[in-house]
C-alpha cells in the first residue's frame, strides 16, 4: 500500500550521506520549486513492505527514486521462476528501462518500509529541462548505475559460487559505504532464496558458502545479519575463480576457529577473540 506524504511528514528512515551524485539527485528533487515556475513539486510516497511498486510489463508512467529503503528488481519467467536483476538502495532510479519501449521490463518490490520520489514522465521530462542543476545530477545517477551493472557482470564471470558470494558481500559493502554507513557490518535486507537466484546458484548452495566465508575467518554470519572481520581476506577470495564451495582451501589454518554466531551461548566477545586469534 502506498501512503502520499506531505511536506510537513518527516522522513527518518534516510541515513545521512556524504555528497555524491546520487544525494545531488535527492537534493535537487527535495528541494521547493521557485514559486514563478508553476512546477509540481515530485510526489513522495511510504512504500510497505513486499509491496510491488513497479510491475514487470505495464505502461511505463512514472519514474521512481528511492530516498530511503532497498528494492529489489526482478523478472518472472513462464515458468513462474523469478530471476532477481539486482537491489536498489537510496539514490537509484527505478522504471527507467520502461522508456525504451514504453514497458517496465521487470519489476520493483520493496524489501523494507522505503520511501520513494515519484515522477509522472511529463513532469520527469519538464524537470530535466527547466532545471539544469537536476538534469546533471540525472545524468551523473544513471552513469554510476551504468557502472554497477558492470560490476555485475564482473561478479557473475566468477566460477566459484563462494566468490561470486564474495563478491556481492564487498559490492554490498561499498554501497553502504557510500551511504554513509559501516561498510563492514551488514543487515541484508534480502533472503537467501533472493540472493541465491541474482547470483545464478541454487539456494542450498548460498548457505554453504556463508559457512565456508565464515569458516574461513572472513565473516560472522547471524541470519541476515553480517560482519566482515577480514575485508582483505574476502577480497582475495573474491578473486579466486575456480573450485567448488565444498573444497577445503589448500594451506587453510585447520585450527582457526570458524566465525559463526552461536544461538545458543555465544558471546560477542568470544567472536571478537576468535576474529583476532
Amino acid at each position: 500500500m502506498l501512503h502520499t506524504l506531505s511536506d510537513r511528514d518527516p522522513i527518518t528512515l534516510a541515513p545521512v550521506v556524504r555528497p555524491h551524485c546520487e544525494s545531488r539527485l535527492l537534493h535537487a528533487l527535495g528541494k521547493a520549486p521557485d514559486a514563478s515556475s508553476n512546477m509540481t513539486p515530485p510526489l513522495r510516497q511510504r512504500v510497505a513492505t513486499g509491496t510491488v511498486l513497479l510491475h514487470e510489463g505495464a505502461p511505463a508512467r512514472h519514474i521512481c527514486v528511492v530516498q530511503a529503503g532497498t528494492f529489489k528488481s526482478a523478472k518472472t519467467g513462464d515458468d513462474g521462476y523469478e530471476h532477481v536483476l539486482g537491489f536498489s538502495l537510496r539514490g537509484d532510479l527505478l522504471g527507467y528501462d520502461g522508456l525504451a519501449n514504453g514497458a517496465y521490463a521487470s519489476a520493483a518490490v520493496a524489501l523494507e518500509d522505503s520511501v520513494v520520489f515519484t515522477l509522472p514522465l511529463r513532469q520527469f521530462e519538464t524537470l530535466r529541462h527547466a532545471d539544469a542543476a537536476f538534469d546533471l545530477a540525472l545524468q551523473a545517477a544513471l552513469s554510476q548505475q551504468m557502472s554497477r551493472a558492470i560490476e555485475l557482470a564482473e561478479l557473475m564471470s566468477a566460477v566459484a559460487a563462494d566468490a561470486r558470494l564474495a563478491r556481492f558481500l564487498l559490492h554490498v559493502s561499498a554501497r553502504m559505504a557510500e551511504q554513509g554507513l559501516s561498510p563492514r557490518r551488514l543487515r541484508l535486507r534480502m533472503n537467501r532464496r533472493e540472493i541465491a537466484s541474482h547470483l545464478g546458484v541454487a539456494h542450498e548452495t548460498v548457505s554453504r558458502c556463508f559457512s565456508l566465508l565464515a569458516e574461513r575467518g572472513y565473516l560472522l554470519v547471524d541470519n541476515r545479519e553480517i560482519e566482515i572481520v577480514d575485508m582483505d581476506g574476502l577480497r582475495a577470495h573474491a578473486h579466486c575463480t575456480r573450485g567448488p564451495a565444498e573444497e577445503p582451501q589448500q594451506g587453510a589454518d585447520p585450527s582457526r576457529p570458524a566465525l559463526t554466531r552461536s544461538s545458543a551461548n555465544g558471546s560477542r566477545s568470544r567472536w571478537r577473540a576468535a576474529a583476532a586469534a
